[in-house]
């Protein structure tokens, strides 16, 4: 019997595209075999700021009926698939804020030894996909984790071309999740649990 995985997808998205990301890698980690929590971190933004956009306004109604991370997800978690949109070539306030409550955990331990990876969005191909997935990941090697992202592995990656984690560019939202993204977020959902469950038979886990 294989060795069961579980994977918690947490993620943060004003607009809609990283939801739909992290809809797709929860689906395709389930279809690979894990046990999958789909969380989104707590919005920060006032509602000044939400009500200029009505796609922000659209998603966060939308995303009502998913639970809001917590401490407790990362601890049951294997694995944890981090998303968020590039903000200036780093992670967005709402998901370095989850980040930051997670001292307690680190001081026990808590999690180490885990398989991290992460997910992102731009507005254009030079919009700071890649420095932001590097700088989500400066706080893996904090955790002593363990980072598993999908390098060119698969024939897709010489495609998409980024081997960070799965990218999307999304223009001003106008540009929706395609083909080439979802297949992205396959390669990397498979390659994580993969890579987890390797890794937890053999710490006889």
């Amino acid at each position: 019997m294989p060795t069961s995985v579980n994977v918690a997808v947490i993620y943060y998205s004003a607009t809609g595209t990283l939801t739909t990301m992290a809809k797709a890698i929860a689906k395709d980690s389930e279809a690979a075999g894990a046990v999958v929590r789909l969380r989104k971190v707590a919005e920060l933004a006032p509602q000044a700021a939400i009500d200029t956009n009505p796609a922000w306004v659209a998603n966060i109604e939308a995303t009502a009926d998913i639970a809001e991370a917590t401490p407790d997800d990362m601890r049951w978690a294997d694995a944890v698939i981090f998303g968020s949109p590039t903000r200036y070539g780093n992670i967005s306030a709402q998901l370095k804020q989850f980040l930051d409550t997670l001292g307690g955990l680190w001081q026990q331990g808590e999690l180490a030894d885990k398989v991290y990876s992460g997910f992102t969005a731009s507005a254009t191909p030079h919009g700071g996909q890649e420095t932001t997935l590097v700088a989500l990941y400066n706080t893996v090697h904090h955790f002593g984790g363990i980072l598993v992202a999908p390098g060119y592995t698969h024939a897709s990656k010489f495609v998409d071309g980024n081997p960070y984690g799965t990218s999307h560019v999304s223009g001003q939202g106008d540009l929706p999740v395609n083909e080439q993204t979802l297949t992205a977020a396959r390669v990397q959902a498979e390659r994580v649990v993969k890579f987890t469950r390797a890794i937890k038979a053999g710490l006889g886990g």
